[in-house]
C-alpha cells in the first residue's frame, strides 16, 4: 500500500491505478521566506508550513495527497497528475480575481475541487460586488462608495467611515487608524489605499455594535451553521479602535501571547442568534457559496446585524491556542481538526457525487 502522503514520482499514474486510491491534491499558497522587498502584510494571506502540513495530514487519514503550491506551476502539476478532487486553500498572489485562478483551471481541467466557484470567489473577494449584491437581495450590510483617488468627492456624509482595499482580506490594509472622522483624515486614507496596495478603497459606514464571525458548512438547502463567534474588542489595547485591524490580528494577538478576544459561543439571546443566523444563510445562498464559508456581521445601533465580509476562504490555522474562528467554531461544536478538513472533503464529494466511504457528514451535518 502507498503511504498516505507520499512525493510523487513518475511510476506515480502507474501505482494510483493499480492500488485504486483516491488522490487529493492540495493547492495552496505559502507564505514568502523573504519579503523584504515588499509591505509587510505582502503575504497575509497565504498560509505558513505549519497549516499546509496540519491539512495535508488531516486528508492522509483517509485518501492519498500531493501537494501543490498555487503559483504559474500549478496547471502543469495538475494536468500531470490528476487528482480525484482538490481541497483548495490557494489565495493566489496577483489580481483582484486571484482567488479564482486555481478553481478555473479545474473547472477547464474538469477537475472536481472543494470551495465556491471562480465567479463567487472573486465576487467576494470585490467588496463593492459582493455588497451591491445583497443590496438587491435586501440583504444589510453598511453604506459604502468606492473610491479611486483623492480628486474624487465622497458621497458619503455620514462619519465616522472605514477605509479598507477593495480586494484584500485577512485584515490586510485595514490598520487601527483606517476609520475616518472627517474629510482631511478620509483623504488620507483614500491616498494611502490607492498608492500603497495598487487599487481603489472602500469607503463604508462605521457601524460600532458588536460583531460576530460564523462559519458554515453545506450547499442548498442543507446547510450547517457552527457555534456563533464574538469578537471581543474589550481585549484591545487601552484607546484602540474597536476593529479587528491589522495590528489586532497580526501584532497584538500572538500565538505565544494570544488575545482573550473571541467568545465562542457567543452570548446571544434566542432572537439576536435568529436574526443573525437568518441573514448569514441568505447572504451564503445569495453569493452561492459552497461547501464552506465564514461570514463576518456587526450590529448597528438599533442592534440590527449587517454583513461585513464574505470569506469563501476562510481561515484554518490548526493550533487550537491560535486565534482562528472557523476551527474554533468547529471545535466548539465537537468537531476535531482532522475532522473538520475531511468534514469539508466529503461535503465536497457529495456534492460531485463521488463514492467515498467515510461518514462525516451522517456524524455532523
Amino acid at each position: 500500500m502507498l503511504p498516505a502522503l507520499f512525493l510523487l514520482n513518475r511510476n506515480f499514474e502507474l501505482n494510483h491505478k493499480i492500488n485504486q486510491h483516491m488522490l487529493v491534491a492540495l493547492t495552496y499558497n505559502q507564505k514568502k521566506e523573504d519579503i523584504s522587498d515588499k509591505h509587510p502584510d505582502y503575504d497575509l494571506e497565504f498560509d505558513d508550513p505549519s497549516t499546509i502540513e496540519a491539512v495535508a495530514q488531516a486528508l492522509s487519514v483517509h485518501y492519498d495527497v500531493v501537494k501543490i503550491e498555487g503559483d504559474a506551476n500549478a496547471f502543469e502539476q495538475l494536468l500531470k497528475y490528476r487528482p480525484d478532487i482538490v481541497f483548495n486553500i490557494a489565495e493566489g498572489e496577483f489580481g483582484e480575481s486571484r482567488e479564482a485562478q486555481i478553481p478555473a483551471m479545474l473547472d477547464m481541467l474538469k477537475i472536481p475541487y472543494t470551495g465556491s466557484n471562480p465567479l463567487t470567489l472573486s465576487l467576494c473577494l470585490n467588496k463593492a460586488y459582493f455588497k451591491k449584491i445583497l443590496t438587491y437581495h435586501e440583504i444589510m450590510t453598511p453604506g459604502f462608495e468606492v473610491m479611486h483617488g483623492i480628486d474624487q468627492k465622497c458621497t458619503i456624509e455620514d462619519f465616522p467611515v472605514i477605509v479598507k482595499p477593495l480586494w484584500e482580506g485577512s485584515s490586510k490594509g485595514i490598520f487601527n487608524n483606517s476609520i475616518a472622522h472627517n474629510s482631511e483624515e478620509l483623504e488620507f486614507h483614500v491616498k494611502h489605499v490607492v498608492e500603497r496596495y495598487k487599487q481603489p478603497a472602500l469607503v463604508e459606514n462605521f457601524i460600532g455594535g458588536r460583531e460576530f464571525t460564523v462559519a458554515v458548512l453545506g450547499n442548498k438547502q442543507a446547510l450547517k451553521i457552527l457555534p456563533i463567534v464574538e469578537i471581543d474588542f474589550r481585549s484591545l489595547p487601552e484607546k484602540a479602535n474597536p476593529i479587528y485591524s491589522y495590528e489586532a490580528k497580526w501584532i497584538w494577538d500572538r500565538e505565544e501571547d494570544p488575545l482573550d478576544i473571541f467568545t465562542c459561543p457567543a452570548e446571544l439571546d434566542p432572537q439576536l442568534k435568529q436574526s443573525i443566523e437568518d441573514i448569514v444563510l441568505k447572504t451564503y445562498r445569495a453569493l452561492e457559496c459552497l461547501d464552506w464559508s465564514r461570514i463576518d456581521v456587526r450590529l448597528d445601533v438599533r442592534g440590527k446585524p449587517h454583513i461585513l465580509e464574505v470569506n469563501p476562504l476562510p481561515g484554518i490555522l490548526p493550533n487550537p491556542e491560535s486565534n482562528s474562528c472557523f476551527p474554533k467554531a468547529a471545535r466548539t461544536q465537537g468537531i476535531n481538526y482532522n475532522e473538520l478538513i475531511n468534514l469539508v472533503l466529503e461535503i465536497a464529494l457529495k456534492r460531485y457525487n463521488i463514492a467515498h466511504e467515510t461518514t462525516y457528514c451522517r456524524r455532523y451535518l
